[in-house]
């Protein structure tokens, strides 16, 4: 029977050679028994997890060659003073690539600021490796570090987020075993990119994670061969751009390239190396996140008839830009369609590997409980993930909003090193097609020459959106302007050339006994139980598609997808043994399930902006409600009207009597009529009347604004120009307030 072929993308790791090798210890024969220690919470995955089947996945997605060997398991290590330049004699073992600091590691033990994290391993390379190179790779190493193999330095790097790679061919015995050795200084508090890891860790910032935190590697290569891809899909031209870059100038090397789709070829090209290639796709099956769909990609080098190297990749088609929609609002559109994002914020922690996931499994695991939940987007925040974890977001369809790492940047030196981390960042993920906005700065932290990286990062990649900075200190430029708003959603105003996005609202907590980290939890507003907090996601999702359809939002990000540490606002436990709220309610609140058709605000309320009224806690005549009844004598105020604390309501005007009368006037143009509502708070009773005719009357209070239907009688006095609006409210104890709005149909594009 001939098998069906593949996708290329839906089988990695499975027709690669894998060399899986023993670990060998050059100090003392045996290595020290070693043992997964035990944090305050461990997720399901960490049983699964030891020295035989640490991470085995293979690590990079996008550039795939059928030889490698994982140096993943048990190493030697040693913490030694920073004065100790010499191998240190070894207290044990530790589990690579988990972070010192982690219970997978085995050790789970800080690193001070002034010692140093030592590492040592035995290998044996591959006889059939004998006529090519060998590179060895690292995913990441937090933060500086050096290494050596059998014995000779071959090199140093310095940054905590991206992946780096030494040749060490020329220094290999290539017989008996091999040594490597790795020597890892982590300031952690210094001036460094480091996100929110802490030696102290409290609040916001979380456990330190130094030395290895991501797979090592080794792979075998051509004397000349194929260094990187470069992929950018352009939609509008219906092709591909793919530079093939290769580690050898020579202009007698060329490159063919074949996409293919379920096994069948799509497009070919072929053209010299180290030169922009251009794939035609004529009738492109783009990526969205409803249909993450991805080609597969066969790149060869070759010089005359000889084949020097082959790799195998995948590309999505997909486009992101700004429009404008139907209301003139200036809108992120993926493909040319405005899409509404709604996601969470993602710190990528974990109890067990704290900046490590346990498994492949665990990784995907998050991303396909919000897709589950319907959300379409995640922003990674202040960290850099594995490549696989962004393979899963190519592949199961989530969009990405990837922040740089924040650092104090407060010396030259600092600043030097998070601009090069942050070229070092978009050169390593920028093929991924789940990421569409790169967010330059998160609240003011360690912001600095906003506008000149802005445009060094906008020539960088033109293919993407940028966010100058995430909540805070806006400097005017990029594509986005972005809020932060807690625990209640807002929306900035849209500008005629960026899209109004709320880089983060929510943090609703609630601990759930058995799955904390530590007795102590905070979020923004902590909750009761499940029940409270799923009415009070939905009531503020409700607000959210409010936001987008009246004032122009055109994402929004919760925070968040997991519990961190003490931070128990995410939607799922630390652990991600328990989501607090369930899938199936978090989809319908997020899709809009009860937001109704797209409105445009007539008459603002509290919510979407500010609306002066004429007042009077007075009883007034009897003809109050009436067009030509005259209010000159009334104070002025803002809506809304009340007292604070009151639950659901944005107090301007305080309100404390037993009654308040409320008119304005607001004008009508050329608007559609027939869904005209009232957007109204109540606290407690509540009529209103428009051009002096009885709208809507309603008793009680309610605590979140709602929309109302009018009477019919109302809609037929309404007219085009000016029109009056008065409202009564009378209340008799506890909380008050008032608040009234007027929302008609939005004509769409």
């Amino acid at each position: 029977m001939t098998a069906k072929p593949r996708s290329f993308h839906a089988v990695i790791g499975s027709g690669i050679i894998f060399f899986q090798i023993a670990f060998t210890s050059t100090y003392g024969g045996e290595p020290a028994a070693w043992k997964v220690a035990k944090a305050p919470l461990m997720t399901r995955w960490a049983k699964e997890v030891g020295p035989a089947n640490a991470l085995p996945e293979y690590p990079r997605p996008q550039l795939v060659r059928t030889e490698w060997l994982n140096l993943n398991g048990l190493w030697d290590y040693a913490i030694a003073p920073d004065s100790i330049s010499n191998l240190p004699p070894f207290s044990g073992s530790i589990l690579v690539p988990f972070p010192l600091e982690s219970a997978l590691s085995g050790v789970m033990t800080n690193l001070d600021e002034h010692s140093k994290l030592w590492y040592h391993r035995s290998f044996s390379v591959p006889d059939s490796w004998r006529q090519q190179r060998v590179r060895l790779h690292f995913g990441a190493v937090n933060w500086r570090c050096q290494v050596w193999v059998d014995g000779r330095f071959i090199g140093q790097h310095q940054g905590g987020y991206d992946a780096f790679t030494f040749d060490i061919t020329d220094v290999l015995r290539w017989s008996g075993t091999e040594e490597i050795s790795v020597c890892v200084t982590d300031p952690t508090e210094g001036d460094q990119p480091r996100g929110k890891l802490s030696r102290k860790p409290e609040g916001i910032f979380y456990t330190s994670a130094s030395g290895i935190w991501q797979t090592v590697w080794l792979e075998p290569v051509p004397q000349v061969c194929i260094d990187r891809l470069k992929a950018v899909p352009d939609l509008d031209a219906k092709t591909l751009r793919l530079l093939v870059a290769v580690n050898n100038l020579s202009d007698n090397l060329r490159v063919e390239v074949v996409a293919s789709a379920a096994g069948k070829e799509i497009a070919r090209a072929a053209g010299l190396a180290n030169t922009e290639l251009i794939l035609p796709l004529p009738s492109p099956h783009v990526w969205t996140p409803d249909d993450p769909f991805l080609y597969d990609l066969k790149v060869t080098l070759v010089d005359a008839d000889k084949t020097l190297d082959s790799v195998s990749s995948y590309f999505g088609m997909r486009k992101i830009s700004l429009q404008k929609d139907g209301q003139g609002f200036t809108r992120m559109a993926l493909n040319d369609q405005c899409v509404f994002e709604i996601g969470t914020l993602d710190q990528g922690y974990w109890p067990d590997g704290i900046y490590t996931a346990p498994t492949d499994e665990a990784l995907r695991s998050d991303i396909e409980f919000l897709k589950q939940a319907g959300f379409n987007l995640t922003r990674k925040h202040v960290k850099v993930e594995p490549d696989r974890w962004y393979y899963w977001c190519d592949k199961l369809g989530l969009l990405v909003w990837q922040d740089m790492p924040s650092g104090n940047n407060a010396t030259m030196d600092g600043r030097r090193d998070f601009e090069n981390e942050l070229l070092h960042m978009v050169d390593g993920l920028e093929n991924h097609p789940s990421i569409i906005v790169w967010v330059l700065f998160n609240e003011g932290w360690g912001q600095h020459d906003t506008e000149p990286l802005v445009q060094w990062l906008k020539e960088l990649d033109p293919s993407r959106l940028v966010d100058d900075a995430s909540g805070w200190t806006d400097m005017q430029v990029g594509d986005l302007i972005d809020m932060h708003s807690y625990p209640d959603p807002d929306s900035p105003a849209p500008e005629p050339h960026r899209a109004a996005v709320l880089g983060e609202f929510g943090g609703l907590g609630l601990s759930v006994e058995g799955h904390t980290w530590s007795p102590h939890c905070w979020g923004y507003v902590m909750l009761a139980g499940q029940s409270e907090l799923a009415e009070r996601y939905a009531r503020a999702l409700k607000h959210v598609w409010r936001l987008h359809d009246l004032s122009g939002l055109s994402a929004a990000v919760y925070t968040q997808t997991a519990d961190v540490e003490t931070e128990c606002n995410g939607l799922q436990t630390y652990d991600r043994a328990v989501a607090k709220i369930a899938p199936a309610f978090l989809l319908a609140a997020n899709r809009g399930a009860s937001s109704g058709p797209p409105m445009k605000v007539v008459l603002a309320d509290a919510l979407f902006g500010r609306a002066d009224w004429k007042y009077s806690t007075n009883t007034p005549a009897d003809n109050w409600y009436q067009p030509a009844f005259d209010v000159s004598a009334w104070k002025q105020g803002t809506g809304g009207f009340g007292s604070v604390g009151t639950p659901g309501i944005y107090v301007n005007t305080a309100w404390d009597t037993a009654d308040i009368w409320l008119r304005r006037e607001f004008t009508l143009k050329t608007e559609d009529l027939s869904g005209i509502k009232l957007q109204i708070f109540h606290d407690e009773d509540v009529e209103v009347y428009l051009n002096g005719v009885l709208a809507v009357k309603l008793s009680g209070f309610i605590t979140d604004y709602d929309d109302f239907e009018i009477s019919k009688a109302a809609a037929t006095v309404l007219q085009p120009g000016r029109n009056t609006i008065a409202v009564h409210c009378h209340q008799t104890t506890g909380g008050q307030g008032i608040d009234v709005g007027i929302l008609v149909p939005a004509s769409l594009p």
